[in-house]
């Protein structure tokens, strides 16, 4: 496989300001695309940063045909590149689009594409706990046809923006006891991009409650948490550990997988199964509900610090040696290359 590059002149990362990102705005000089046309995948080929021109009538407008990942391009001490678990993107990736009736991407094409893309924008990935190069490949149907039929034409990319920080602030949600985020049978377990549109309207309700994002609870009664909208969600009870369990309901996080092996790994009681809220909510009357939190790829571990039900509110407690803490630096340690990886899920980038 070879892949075309098109070289830019000069970069424009002597215009971007690292101490002050706001994330997913500012993107790096190149871009990676591959069209599939005729029932193939073409040439892959890395061009610099621009916009697209498609047609008005391409089918991702009209019937939402659109895959995404999130991944990261961490940078150790010593100016090595790392990817954390890129096998697991690559399937869900897969896995995602063979759900909305998109093709599959080939295997040599995602990851000589990676690190080809990465090797280019070294620079832009910087040292430092904290700091990553996000990375966001994505498929979307490119055919020009107002059919409601699965298109013949399709285009991956992807696309590189430097980060930090994804919730900088304190996150408190609010359990949906309306609105879903999926239903048996349906998409919930995709990366789809209507999954996270259909999320937005509820989402934006809770903000004007002063939420920063719903959990979102079981489409059949509204009795189970299961997900919030950018993260799998951990429950610490005493000093057991609850998540849900994945279903086509429930993104099969990465972050939330590895969370459960790192809970394994240290001897730390973990349950996967179904969460009640009304469960939630006693442990939190009685005290013994300490901690909750969210796992995901943009926000790493992400501390939640109270939550609200049938306008009850309940603030969780100031602990030591917290569970979302100890994950956290477990979790980034192994990513910027400062702990033994056992599990090998460290990638580099050579």
């Amino acid at each position: 496989m070879s892949i075309n590059i098109q070289k830019k002149a000069s970069s424009k990362i002597s215009n971007v300001d690292f101490n002050n990102l706001v994330f997913g705005t500012v993107f790096t000089d190149y871009m990676f695309e591959c069209d599939f046309v005729n029932g193939a995948w073409k040439q892959p080929q890395i061009k610099p940063y621009q916009p697209l021109t498609i047609e008005p009538s391409a089918r991702v407008f009209h019937y939402g045909q659109a895959v995404f990942e999130g991944m990261k391009a961490f940078k150790d001490d010593y100016d090595q590149i790392w990817m954390f678990r890129p096998e697991d993107n690559f399937d869900r990736i897969n896995k995602s689009a063979k759900r909305l009736a998109m093709p599959e991407f080939p295997k040599e094409y995602f990851f000589e594409g990676l690190k080809t893309l990465l090797k280019l924008e070294k620079d832009w990935i910087k040292k430092g706990i904290g700091n990553t190069l996000y990375i966001r490949p994505f498929i979307i149907a490119t055919q020009g046809a107002i059919s409601a039929s699965p298109a013949n034409e399709y285009k991956f990319m992807i696309i590189c923006s430097p980060a930090q920080a994804y919730y900088p602030g304190e996150v408190r949600v609010l359990f949906a006891e309306k609105y879903s985020r999926s239903a048996d049978g349906g998409v919930g377990f995709a990366k789809a991009a209507g999954n996270y549109a259909a999320q937005f309207y509820p989402t934006v309700l809770a903000q004007k409650q002063g939420f920063q994002q719903v959990i979102w609870t079981d489409a059949h009664s509204h009795q189970y948490l299961e997900e919030a909208g950018t993260m799998n969600i951990f429950f610490r009870i005493n000093n057991t550990l609850i998540t849900a369990p994945t279903s086509d309901r429930i993104l099969d996080g990465i972050t939330r997988k590895s969370v459960i092996q790192l809970a394994k790994d240290n001897h730390i009681n973990i349950e996967v199964r179904r969460v009640p809220v009304k469960e939630i909510k006693q442990a939190a009357k009685n005290g013994t509900l300490k901690e909750i939190f969210g796992a995901g790829t943009a926000a790493v571990i992400n501390p939640i610090k109270g939550f609200s039900h049938n306008n009850e509110k309940f603030e969780l407690p100031e602990i030591e040696n917290s569970y979302a803490n100890l994950f956290k630096e477990k979790l980034m340690n192994i990513q910027y290359n400062k702990a033994e990886d056992i599990h090998n899920w460290r990638y580099k980038v050579n």
